[in-house]
C-alpha cells in the first residue's frame, strides 16, 4: 500500500534527516514519469493555479530547503509535490495537486535524491558568517 505524505506530518520533524527519509521514493534514473505525456505536466506548471500555490508554499517554508530554517535555497529552488503526481491527476484536476499539504520546497539537488537517490541528500553546509567576512574588491 503506498504511503500518503503530508507536510502536517513532515512538519513534526526536526532534522533534515528526517524529513528526507520521510519524503524519499524508489524511483530510478531514466523511468518515466510522464513520458509523451509531459506536455500534460509542462501545461499545469504554467497555470495561474500552480504559480500562485508555489509562491504560497515557498514563502511558508521561508525559502528554505525541506522547509528547515537556515537552509536557504539561493539557486534551483523547487517545489515538490510529497505524492507523486500522473497525468490522469492533472487531467481530472485532483485537489492535490495545489494542495499545500502536498508541497514542499527543496532544492533541485534534493527533489533528485528523493525521486531517484543517486545521492545521499546530506544538508547544504551552513557556513557561519562575520562581520567583513565578504570584500567586494
Amino acid at each position: 500500500m503506498a504511503i500518503h505524505r503530508t507536510y502536517r506530518e513532515l512538519n513534526r520533524l526536526q532534522t533534515f534527516e528526517e524529513r528526507f527519509d520521510y519524503l524519499r521514493l524508489v524511483g530510478s534514473v531514466g523511468e518515466a514519469t510522464f513520458g509523451f505525456d509531459r506536455w500534460v505536466n509542462q501545461q499545469f506548471y504554467q497555470s495561474r493555479e500552480w504559480k500562485q500555490v508555489r509562491e504560497y508554499v515557498i514563502v511558508r517554508d521561508n525559502g528554505c530547503d525541506l522547509g528547515i530554517p537556515g537552509y536557504d535555497i539561493h539557486v534551483d529552488l523547487c517545489v515538490h509535490h510529497m505524492n507523486p503526481i500522473t497525468p490522469d491527476d492533472i487531467v481530472h484536476s485532483e485537489d492535490m495537486l495545489i494542495d499545500p499539504d502536498n508541497l514542499i520546497t527543496t532544492t533541485q539537488r534534493t527533489h533528485n535524491a528523493i525521486h531517484y537517490g543517486l545521492e545521499t541528500a546530506s544538508p547544504p553546509v551552513i557556513t557561519e558568517r562575520h562581520p567583513n567576512d565578504t570584500k567586494l574588491w
